[in-house]
């Protein structure tokens, strides 16, 4: 039935082709009908068939070719609005990567400001570390420059055989004889010592130092300077010090013997020297250390000159060891008649050939037999001042021999009019015999302290 419905229709539809209606116009007509499950557009006379699929795809086609020209419509519409929004959003993107930009620069300016302003201070701070350590070197160079203050013409010990024989060390005795005239030295040496030591590494000036805690590193570093230039004041002070005591204590000597300072100085014998004449200035932006070390290097050619004049001033004691008078000075009874009798020196205790000293710097003025002497030298140190040494075993020097303070002049006997062996001592002034023990014990007071 369907094929004959489908032939019956088909010649039907043949038979309208063949004999079209006479009511049809000379126009296009487009007629859709749906026939079946199909759409149809007929145009001049001509039919087109569609399936339903076909007629949405078109449709739809349709729709979407008018929803997108509205689209474009509206977007040519708002165009200008649209890129002006994005143009302001880009700008004010780009405004804000620049400032941001612009605040990265300046906080990197500040930071590179900052660490050189941090570099230029370290440098000054470092600079000036170092010029202070080069400054407290020169100080220490110049306190290890300042020598320790002897009397001149000390009379030392010479070596024995015998330990017995050996000089005790250590301070001497508050005895009423010293051996010789001893000056301790001042108790800086420790600090001078120290003062030389390197107090710290020097470190590279032109190097930023990148590590944390570098203030305080430089604060220790400027205490420790701060403590060793405190001790070297301290040593010099010290220095200072006993060098002016010492000065008061020459000094005293001259008072206490009752001599002519000035008229023993200039008949000082001087030494070949010479040079011109350039005269001693302090700067005028000296510091403490600087006008301390001038008093000083002033005080201490002050001593060096006393030194030289009290060289000539028989203090010193003539024989070496413990010191036992057997015979003062002064009224005695005689030990051969038993009367009294007038004794001119000391009589010191010692053994037979025991070395005899000179106690001050002179020329011999006697050397051989002299009466009661027995063997007997007699030094003179100048400006009146000269001294005796009896009953000797033998005489190491001659007339006109220059002596040396703590030189040899011969050994202990017991020549002349003695009972056993021992050191007759005279000290004289213009040729009158003085009680010796008087420049003895200012030798003690000057070799005090």
């Amino acid at each position: 039935m369907s094929y004959r419905s489908g032939h019956h229709s088909d010649h039907q539809h043949h038979d309208q082709n063949r004999f079209p209606p006479r009511r049809a116009p000379q126009a296009a007509v487009a007629q859709a009908a749906a026939a079946g499950n199909g759409y149809a557009i007929v145009h001049a006379g001509k039919q087109v068939r569609f399936g339903p699929v076909v007629f949405w795809i078109v449709v739809g086609t349709i729709v979407v070719l008018g929803m997108w020209s509205a689209a474009t419509a509206t977007y040519f519409a708002f165009r200008d609005d649209v890129l002006t929004r994005l143009i302001a959003r880009q700008a004010e993107m780009q405004y804000a990567y620049e400032d941001r930009i612009a605040e990265l620069r300046s906080k990197v300016d500040r930071t590179t400001s900052r660490q050189l302003l941090d570099q230029e201070q370290f440098d000054q701070k470092l600079d000036q570390i170092m010029r202070r350590q080069t400054a407290l070197e020169s100080r220490a160079t110049a306190l290890g420059a300042i020598p320790d203050t002897a009397a001149t013409g000390s009379i030392r010990p010479q070596a024995r055989t015998g330990a017995a024989d050996q000089p005790a060390s250590g301070t001497p005795k508050p005895s009423p004889i010293s051996d010789t005239v001893i000056f301790v030295a001042p108790p800086d040496r420790e600090a001078r010592l120290e003062s030389r030591a390197p107090v710290t590494a020097k470190a590279q000036p032109n190097q930023f130092a990148k590590v944390q805690g570098v203030d305080n590193v430089l604060d220790r570093l400027q205490t420790s300077l701060d403590s060793v230039e405190r001790r070297q004041m301290a040593a010099l002070s010290a220095v200072e010090d006993g060098m002016e005591s010492r000065v008061r204590r020459m000094r005293g000597v001259f008072t206490d013997l009752g001599l002519d300072m000035a008229q023993l100085e200039g008949a000082t014998p001087r030494s070949a020297v010479g040079g011109p004449f350039v005269p001693v200035k302090l700067p005028a932006d000296a510091g403490p250390f600087e006008r301390q070390l001038y008093r000083i290097n002033t005080t201490r050619a002050q001593v060096d000159r006393l030194n030289r004049t009290l060289a000539l001033v028989p203090y010193r004691k003539p024989v070496i060891g413990e010191v036992e008078f057997t015979s003062g000075f002064g009224v005695r009874s005689d030990p051969f008649l038993g009367r009294p009798a007038m004794h001119t020196g000391l009589d010191f205790r010692a053994q037979m050939g025991d070395p005899v000293r000179a106690t001050a710097n002179g020329k011999v003025a006697s050397s051989g037999w002299a009466g009661g002497y027995g063997r007997m030298v007699e030094i003179d140190h100048g400006n009146g001042l000269s001294t005796r040494y009896g009953h000797l075993s033998e005489i190491s020097v001659k007339v006109g021999d220059i002596i040396k303070i703590g030189q040899v002049i011969g050994a202990v006997g017991s020549t002349g009019r003695s009972t056993g062996p021992h050191l007759h001592y005279e000290t004289r002034i213009d040729g009158d015999a003085v009680d010796p023990q008087k420049f003895l014990r200012a030798g003690v007071r000057l070799s005090a302290g």
